[in-house]
Parts: structure tokens; C-alpha cells; sequence
């Protein structure tokens, strides 16, 4: 997140970084920039535990979230409060307290003392305001409510009760071991995560981002409604670095919004279309979202793994976003852009194409089975490299320090929902509740796939409504994918299922952070963009459902070829229907009635079988012949009424 950028959540809260001058942006920068060298040296040279290493990155990005990020709407904009001073280097001593005193704990057996009891108030009380600033105060809350929760279980009713634990017992599990705040979620962003966003920052100074909106505008912007696909194309591209919906937004809106609105979409449907578009960059390999390193760890799989499955459902996505950005086209009679406002293809490629290599070294190292933490130091080393092979991209020595500045800041919100979430998972595992609500799921469904996944796809967008994407994931995996692998679905199928919904957080109204981040640029109100960028991206709500009966679409199973292809060619025909039944347009305007019924032959397009895909595909063609023929009587009308004139 850049500072000066303004989002909003629910209830209209802002959440905004400050606009720091002199002295103090000059250390926050310096700071910045050492933060990310010694996470460059934890990751790449150090063999420092990971507990250790997990409290470094923590207190370090407690100590800028609260130099960046004010206290309330009120405060200061452009220099922190005596406070904020206090609570940064408080912030720092947590980190550095775990770092030299641990030793010291393993050898007393964990058994805390009083002066590691108040640093544990303390991390805790400044992970919760840290996190209701950087983040948004329904994060934390729900944290607080999972705390009070382990500390009064026995006042609970029926399945949730418990004996409860005592306070020491709840500071211990949280502060001092890798259970809670320490555990695998930080573990995550201390070292996949930050890593990422640095190499993606990295790449943003060399000039990558440019290379790709300039590629994607050479290559869509002459078709009809032609700056929606740049956007579409552009955000996808963007995502393979990225890795996060807002930053997405805020590289290729900037210039996709205004196209789109100079070609004639409404400002509104501009910025849904890259709302939605860029909230796909979280799905995208290979670097895809914070959320997907976590499934990797969750499941004890290699990365690569999950960057493979990751592949078609991504794709899939960003197809139903075309569709419905080409039926609007089609609708309002929109063109592309004129060729004189388009850059020449070859020549974008030869200048700027080599700009490239370093994601396919990503790539290749991954695929060769080495580590995303080795890659991605690799591939930061790589990006400075191949800048050098053209003068136009050369990186300066004042870029490589602006990439690592903005690395750390990028970081911090990312790094902070983590920790906060930390409470929620160290309180799922201290008290069974997921075990509890996993066989309630279980209960509830009587045994039924379908309705099992409806319930997590209803409680995963009720979770979208106040959380960012990966702690929507955390807590949606810990809790409800334990339900869907009892019931025999494939467990990367599970969890890319609560992966799925928890990224369409991004776009679930009241929230909807990426679409407020799109309004800002385009000028809408930001309530009708939150609407119409759930609306575009919804066209691929069947998408989870698809590869949860069919995981051969997440490279999982018996992959034949044949299989394969049908499964892949009916998925997107499901997907076209759904969005024309979304659009209510397909050829000419659709009634409700014909919407209706193309939605439910999307819906039995989604379960696999000959009889299914022969009666889908029998809806789906039945609606375009009839459409296509009132398209010709009114072709035919319009005729005869101008020849008698």
C-alpha cells in the first residue's frame, strides 16, 4: 500500500497511511530499507530458529505500522504522535525481547516469568491496535471475541463449551510458543510472503508493470470495448507478480480507468471491472496471494504443488471477467481504441520483453523443486541483472533502495492481519472448536457435498465482509475445510475452495477494500462499484464447485487428456452461461426468465457426467438459437420499416 492512499471498510472507516516530510519520512525511509535487508539476510544467509525469526518480523512491522498509519481519522496525517513513537519502539523491544531471551525460556522449560508475562500483555494489546489501524477494527474484535472465548468456554451453550483457560495459560500459548501469534501464519509472512512482495517491488522499479499494461494495451485495446480487456489482461499479468488485489489496482487502474471511461463504460462499471479484475491477482501463479503460502504449510505440500493447481482455476477467473466485460461491450455498442492510440506490439516485446526473465527464473527454479525462499532471493538478484541488458530499464542505485523502501511498507498490512490472526488459530487448536464446528458442518449438510459446500461458500462470503483475503482464508481452512475432506473431497480441493472465497473478500460488499481503491481512481461511488465489482467477479462463483468435483482442473486424480479437455470446454461454457445470465444479455437482452434458466444450466454444467453436460450444453444452445433468431426478426423488422421510407 502506497502512503497518501485512502480505502475504506465497512461503516465507512478509513484507513489511511500518512504523509510523512523531513526528518521523520527520512528515517521511516531508512528504516524501510533496513528492514528489508535484514529480512533479505533472516531468509536467504541466516539459520536463526524460526520463533526467533517470526518475532524479528513482527516487531519490526509493529514499529512501522505505527509511524505510517495514524490512530483515527483525527490524528495527524503527517508525523507521528509522541505515542506512536512510544508504541513503535515498544513495538521493536517485543521482537528483540523474544530474540534474546528465548534461549534462555527453553532452558526454564517455557516456564514464563513475570517480566515475559507483561512483554506478553504487551505484543498482545499492541497487536490489536496495530491491526485495528492497519487492517480495520473487525479483525481484531473478532480476536478479542475468540480470546475471551478460550477464557470463558463453560459460559457457552451446548456443542461450544468448555472448561476455559486460565489467563496465564492463554498469554503462554499466544506469546511464547509457535501455536499462536508465532506460529505458522507469521512463519508465512515473516518468510514466503515478505519475500514475494519484495521481489514484486523489485520488478515494479525495473519498469515490469509497464511492460504490462504497454503489452496488454498493443495487444486487446483495438477490440471492442477494448480497455476493459486491457484491464482484465493487464491485472492478470500484474497478479503474477504482485500478489495483492490493492497494489494491483493501483499499478494498472491508473491507466486502464480512464481508457475505459474515454471509450464510453460509465465510471462506475470502470472501476468494478478492474476491481475485479486485480482481485484475480491474488489467484494467479506464480506468486498468487499470502493465502496460498499458507495452504502450502497448512497442507505439508511444496509450493509448487499448490502454483500448479492454481493454474486453471486462475484462468478460469479471469475468462468470466472477460465475458462480462465483452456482453456489456456488446450491449452499449462499444468499440476498441483507434490504432493511433495503441503502442506498436513487436516493438513493446523488443524493448521492454526481456524485463521477463526474471519470472521465468522464478518459474524454472520452482519447477526444479528448489524453495520459494531461494527463488525468490534469486530472483531479486535477478531483476537488478537483467534491468542492466537496456539502458531504458537500467535499475539505479536510488531505485534498488525506493524497491526495498516499499517492500517493507507493502508488507506491513499483510504482516499484521497474520499476527492478529495468529489469535484465532492458537484459539481454534487450544479448544477443538474446529473439530466442533467441522462435525456440525457434517451434521448439518446430512452427508450432502453440495450443501456442505454451500454452507462454507456462505460462511466464507459472510467472513469476506470484514476481513482481508488471507485471514478470511485462515480462519475459513481452519474451521471449515477439516468438514469438506471428512466428506472425501480431495484436501487441496478443500482448501483451494476456502482460498477461493476468502480472495473474493477483496469484492464482497460492505468491505470490498479493492473496490473502494478503484473508486477513488474513477471517480464513482464507491458503494455502486462495490456492488458491480461482486457482480462481475460472482460469474465465476461456479468455479470452486467445478474443481471440488472435478480436482483433474487442479492437476489433482487420474489427469487423461480426453478427460481433460471435456471437463476444461464444459467448465467454460458454464462459465459463459453464468455470465450471461449475470449480464442478462447474450446476443440481445435476455428476459428473466431466460437469465434464470441459463443460470441453472450453468449450475448442472458444474457437476461432471455425460447426462449433466448434455443437458447444460441443450439449455445453454436452446437460449442462443432462440436470442439469435430475434436478433434476425429484428433485423428483418428494421428492414421492412426503412423500405417504406
Amino acid at each position: 500500500m502506497k502512503e497518501g492512499v485512502i480505502e475504506k471498510n465497512c461503516c465507512e472507516e478509513e484507513i489511511s497511511t500518512r504523509r510523512l516530510f523531513g526528518k521523520t519520512a527520512f528515517f521511516v525511509m531508512i528504516f524501510s530499507i533496513v528492514t528489508s535487508v535484514i529480512h533479505i539476510w533472516m531468509n536467504s544467509f541466516s539459520l536463526m530458529i524460526v520463533i526467533k525469526k517470526n518475532a524479528i518480523h513482527l516487531g519490526l512491522m509493529l514499529a512501522l505500522t505505527f509511524l505510517m498509519y495514524p490512530a483515527t481519522n483525527k490524528s495527524s496525517k503527517d508525523k507521528p504522535s509522541i505515542f506512536d513513537w512510544i508504541f513503535s519502539l515498544l513495538g521493536t523491544m517485543t521482537g528483540l525481547y523474544i530474540y534474546f531471551t528465548y534461549d534462555s525460556l527453553i532452558d526454564r522449560s517455557l516456564t514464563p516469568n513475570t517480566i515475559d508475562y507483561c512483554f506478553a500483555i504487551i505484543t498482545v494489546l499492541l497487536i490489536l491496535e496495530a491491526s485495528r489501524r492497519a487492517v480495520g477494527w473487525i479483525l481484531p474484535a473478532l480476536s478479542i471475541g475468540f480470546i475471551f472465548y478460550a477464557k470463558f468456554g463453560y459460559l457457552f451453550p451446548g456443542i461450544l463449551a468448555h472448561q476455559g483457560f486460565t489467563w496465564k495459560r492463554i498469554l503462554t500459548r499466544m506469546y511464547l510458543t509457535d501455536n499462536g501469534i508465532y506460529g505458522v501464519t507469521l512463519m508465512v509472512s515473516a518468510s514466503y510472503v515478505f519475500m514475494f512482495i519484495l521481489f514484486g517491488s523489485f520488478l515494479n522499479k525495473s519498469g515490469t508493470a509497464k511492460f504490462f499494461n504497454d503489452f496488454s494495451l498493443a495487444f486487446a485495446g483495438k477490440f471492442r470495448g477494448g480497455p476493459a480487456k486491457v484491464a482484465v489482461m493487464a491485472s492478470g499479468l500484474m497478479g503474477t507478480i504482485s500478489g495483492s488485489s490493492q497494489a494491483n489496482v493501483a499499478t494498472t487502474g491508473a491507466f486502464t480507468i480512464p481508457l475505459m471511461k474515454e471509450v464510453g463504460y460509465v465510471p462506475r462499471f470502470a472501476a468494478a471491472v478492474e476491481a475485479a479484475a486485480s482481485t484475480g491477482g491474488i489467484l494467479m501463479p506464480p506468486i498468487m496471494g499470502a493465502a496460498s503460502f499458507m495452504m502450502a504449510s497448512f497442507l505439508g505440500v511444496p509450493y509448487l504443488k499448490v502454483m500448479v493447481a492454481g493454474i486453471i482455476p486462475a484462468l478460469f477467473y479471469y475468462f468470466a471477467i472477460f465475458v462480462m466485460v465483452d456482453l456489456e461491450a456488446q450491449k452499449m455498442n462499444l468499440k476498441g481504441l483507434s490504432k493511433d492510440k495503441l503502442p506498436d506490439l513487436k516493438i513493446v516485446i523488443k524493448k521492454q520483453g526481456h524485463l521477463m526473465i526474471p519470472i521465468l527464473i522464478i518459474l524454472v527454479l520452482l519447477v526444479k523443486g528448489l524453495t520459494p525462499l531461494y527463488s525468490a532471493f534469486y530472483g531479486l538478484i535477478s531483476v537488478i541483472v537483467v534491468s542492466f541488458l537496456k539502458k531504458s530499464t537500467r535499475m539505479s542505485f536510488k531505485d534498488i533502495l525506493e524497491a526495498l523502501e516499499d517492500g517493507a511498507k507493502n508488507a506491513v498490512p499483510v504482516a499484521i492481519a497474520c499476527a492478529v490472526v495468529g489469535f484465532i488459530v492458537g484459539v481454534v487448536s487450544m479448544t477443538g472448536l474446529g473439530q466442533v464446528l467441522a462435525h456440525n458442518i457434517l451434521k448439518l449438510s446430512m452427508g450432502q457435498t453440495w450443501l456442505a459446500l454451500i454452507l462454507v461458500m456462505v460462511a466464507s462470503i459472510f467472513l469476506g465482509m470484514g476481513l482481508p483475503a488471507t485471514a478470511c482464508y485462515i480462519i475459513t481452512a481452519s474451521i471449515a475445510a477439516p468438514a469438506l475432506i471428512n466428506m472425501g473431497i480431495n484436501p487441496l480441493a478443500a482448501h483451494f475452495f476456502a482460498f477461493y472465497f476468502g480472495t473474493l473478500s477483496a469484492v464482497i460488499p460492505p468491505v470490498a477494500l479493492t473496490s473502494y481503491t478503484a473508486a477513488g481512481l474513477s471517480g464513482a461511488n464507491p458503494t455502486d462499484v462495490a456492488f458491480t465489482g461482486f457482480k462481475l467477479a460472482s460469474a465465476g462463483i461456479i468455479i470452486p464447485f467445478m474443481f471440488v468435483y472435478s480436482p483433474i482442473l487442479l492437476m489433482q486424480g487420474d489427469i487423461r487428456p480426453l478427460s481433460m479437455i471435456m471437463t476444461i470446454a464444459t467448465g467454460l461454457i458454464g462459465i459463459c452461461l453464468l455470465g450471461a445470465a449475470n449480464e442478462e444479455y447474450l446476443k440481445c437482452k435476455l428476459t428473466k426468465i431466460e437469465s434464470f434458466i441459463l443460470f441453472i444450466g450453468a449450475i448442472i454444467l458444474v457437476y461432471p457426467g455425460l447426462i449433466t453436460d448434455v443437458i447444460g450444453l441443450g439449455i445453454g444452445l436452446a437460449v442462443f438459437l432462440r436470442n439469435k433468431k430475434k436478433v434476425q426478426n429484428n433485423i428483418e423488422t428494421s428492414s421492412k420499416n426503412t423500405s417504406i421510407f
